[in-house]
């Protein structure tokens, strides 16, 4: 599919590059090379496209362009210990070679901790020498693959999480609650996520110093209250 789109957006911009537009002469070599690219089956993600290349093409909402992330399933036997799964090595390998991301999981674990309560994921996860969830893994992934963060905002009557692009900074980060917070914007003040769960409560966090005052410059973290 993407390679007959991209075939065809050359097709047309031969022409108008024959009319001696500028913009379709510098696209035109951008297009052939991915076509030559599609052709030996390489995904438009693993043709190390610069910025600029990618935003030429990014009308034609190329599926092979888009970020990619692949899940092995293994069986519940397997799961603390995958290393010498022969098939989770291939899927490694391929994933690689396509630029893309991978999480190994357990379907059949992951299906009896979605009955389970907290507690006794917990427990059940302890007892099989996990960390984590599969669950929390894929999100975990999701998220660094898309360059996505969280922050919260915490009251009385609502906490809440926010989900912002790794690198925004505090006015844009509070234009997620409301535009007017946006330009309202004087300062932030910010818990650090540790700190609350080291100490507790947001009282506790001030007594011992580690609120943090910050200005529109402020780039936000992920886990920031």
């Amino acid at each position: 599919a993407d390679l007959e789109s991209v075939e065809k957006r050359k097709q047309r911009i031969e022409k108008i590059a024959k009319s001696g537009d500028k913009d379709a002469r510098a696209e035109l070599p951008l297009l052939e090379r991915i076509i030559e690219g599609l052709g030996e089956a390489k995904p438009v993600r693993a043709q190390g496209l610069e910025e600029e290349e990618l935003e030429m093409i990014k009308e034609l909402t190329l599926l092979t362009a888009k970020p990619s992330l692949y899940v092995a399933n293994i069986s519940e036997d397997e799961v603390s210990d995958y290393s010498a799964n022969e098939h989770v090595k291939r899927v490694e390998e391929y994933a690689k070679n396509e630029g893309a991301g991978i999480v190994v999981v357990s379907a059949r674990i992951e299906s009896e901790i979605a009955e389970l309560s907290d507690e006794e994921s917990a427990a059940f996860l302890e007892d099989l020498g996990l960390e984590e969830s599969g669950l929390t893994k894929l999100i975990k992934a999701s998220y660094a693959l898309l360059g996505l963060i969280n922050y919260f905002t915490a009251g009385e009557m609502e906490a809440r999480a926010w989900t912002i692009v790794n690198g925004t900074k505090a006015p844009q980060a509070a234009g997620k609650i409301h535009s007017d917070i946006e330009k309202g914007f004087i300062r932030a003040e910010v818990i650090k996520y540790d700190d609350y769960v080291r100490y507790g409560s947001e009282a506790a966090v001030r007594e011992a110093g580690k609120m943090g005052v910050e200005g529109k410059d402020y780039v936000v973290q992920d886990g920031d209250i």
